[in-house]
């Protein structure tokens, strides 16, 4: 429980549970209280501000009804997950009647651009996962009994790849899953994508030219220009990256995403993949980067095997995350190397240590060892794949002026204009019912214009994160939103 230092004052029209409840408020908006943090008791705080319980009573009610707090039975008070608001200053020119108001904004992690928090009602994020689901007794009962069971050995650094069991666990789940082979040996794991990107980029070397699909994922893109990486665009048609596009560039290395390609939805063909596995064999230092970030939400027909199962002559760099299938703050990763790579690693990566704690990595091994992963996975598969059923069913007014794309896997459909009415225009319309929508130039690298870009006029509608009566409201909202284009 953490202590409140408030001070409470006789001065001005505001009575005393109002300066308990906007000094709380506050305190949260600005970070200063975290989500999970427990508040004072109202009997504590009331003797420690020397004022009735009944005016703590008041205040807590209050931040109990606008959602900052969570009255928890028998426990108390805890603040809410409300910690992405930010309480920026305020200008002059937004005081109105000698009263500053404030502007509270959400910020877009995909483009660093920010919008008004309290005009988005429905955000249709194509990066947003459910958590309702999450087995958080499992996780709980797992951790428990590691740390009931924890040695010294526990605490110690551990193997900079990462602990031989979960290496090994994650080697077999792979094999079963996506057909990869490999030794555990091969395995690296790091907290998140980028760490294991930032290990790559001391094997691969600096400068390299690396080829990308365009649109991609722009994370990834701008790591790697982080890297002094020299960027290639290579278009993205039906069947994924052009390979005879990719033949005219220098690159010496590839980044794809053959299961569900991000943000166009395309799913690579044997054929396709075999050309760029050619590529990759017609140079001794030539690799092909396999992003596989969500390919465990297939919702029609058989899994896609990864490209890593087809390489025969170890060129394929595989490397996939538990963000999407378990949780996002997980943030454990893992990057499969072909063999003719691993003396480079120990070579130039021995030197750092492991991003994931063992407890973690303990924790994480017997959550997938021991069937509970494959198990959530099944259920977050059912109930993925009945949002997405239903989406494709409230967008059937839309077929006749939209085109839409990019079904059957993933987290995200794809919304064209038929018309070729512009993505902004789009989006605007969208802001103005207080809908939150994605454009796919969000996606493309920078530098470009907009006649440049594949895939123009398109949307990304996201659904991992919404139940079915927050996707039927939202849907009906866009098609006021849309009634001039539908």
């Amino acid at each position: 429980m953490i202590d409140l230092t408030i001070q409470l004052t006789d001065e001005g029209k505001e009575c005393l549970y109002q300066q308990i409840y906007e000094h709380i408020r506050d305190e949260i908006r600005t970070g200063k209280l975290l989500a999970g943090e427990k508040l004072p008791s109202t009997r504590s705080l009331a003797e420690y501000l020397q004022v009735a319980r009944s005016t703590v009573d008041f205040a807590y009610g209050q931040l109990v009804a606008e959602g900052y707090v969570q009255a928890r039975p028998c426990r108390g008070y805890f603040v809410c997950h409300v910690e992405e608001l930010l309480n920026l200053s305020v200008t002059p020119d937004k005081e109105v009647g000698g009263n500053k108001q404030e502007t509270v904004c959400k910020e877009d992690h995909s483009t660093g651009k920010q919008a008004p928090l309290q005009e988005i009602v429905y955000d249709f994020s194509p990066h947003a996962v459910s958590l309702k689901n999450f087995p958080f007794a499992t996780w709980k009962k797992i951790t428990k009994n590691i740390l009931v069971d924890a040695n010294s050995e526990m605490f110690a650094l551990g193997d900079a790849q990462g602990d031989d069991r979960l290496r090994e666990t994650i080697a077999r789940y792979l094999h079963s899953s996506r057909g990869v082979n490999c030794r555990p040996d091969q395995i690296v794991i790091g907290a998140g994508t980028d760490y294991l990107f930032m290990l790559l980029e001391k094997i691969l070397g600096r400068h390299v030219p690396i080829a990308m699909e365009e649109p991609t994922y722009k994370r990834a893109y701008k790591i790697f220009q982080s890297f002094a990486y020299e960027i290639e665009a290579v278009p993205v048609d039906r069947n994924g990256m052009d390979v005879k596009k990719l033949k005219q560039t220098k690159a010496r290395v590839a980044y794809v995403m053959p299961s569900h390609q991000f943000p166009t939805g395309v799913v690579m063909p044997i054929g396709r993949r075999m050309e760029l596995l050619r590529w990759a064999a017609e140079e001794e230092d030539r690799y092909l980067i396999e992003d596989d970030y969500d390919s465990e939400f297939r919702y029609r027909g058989k899994p896609i095997p990864s490209l890593q199962a087809s390489d025969r002559m170890g060129r394929v760099i595989y490397m996939g995350t538990f963000s999407k299938s378990i949780a996002p703050a997980i943030r454990v990763g893992y990057m499969v190397l072909p063999e003719k790579l691993l003396p480079r690693f120990r070579e130039n990566c021995g030197c750092y240590a492991s991003t994931v704690s063992r407890i973690d990595q303990q924790i994480l091994n017997e959550f997938i060892r021991d069937g509970y992963f494959e198990r959530y996975l099944n259920k977050m598969r059912k109930i993925y794949r009945e949002r997405h059923d239903f989406l494709l069913g409230l967008l059937e007014p839309f077929e006749r002026k939209f085109t839409i794309t990019g079904e059957n896997a993933g987290l995200h459909l794809l919304l064209t204009s038929k018309k070729g009415i512009g993505e902004e225009e789009l989006l605007a319309a969208a802001r103005k019912e207080k809908i939150r929508l994605y454009g796919i130039s969000d996606a493309c690298m920078e530098g470009r214009s907009i006649q440049e870009m594949p895939y123009q006029n398109t949307i990304l509608l996201g659904y991992g994160a919404m139940e079915k009566q927050e996707l039927e409201n939202g849907i009906y909202a866009l098609k006021k939103a849309w009634s001039n284009y539908l």
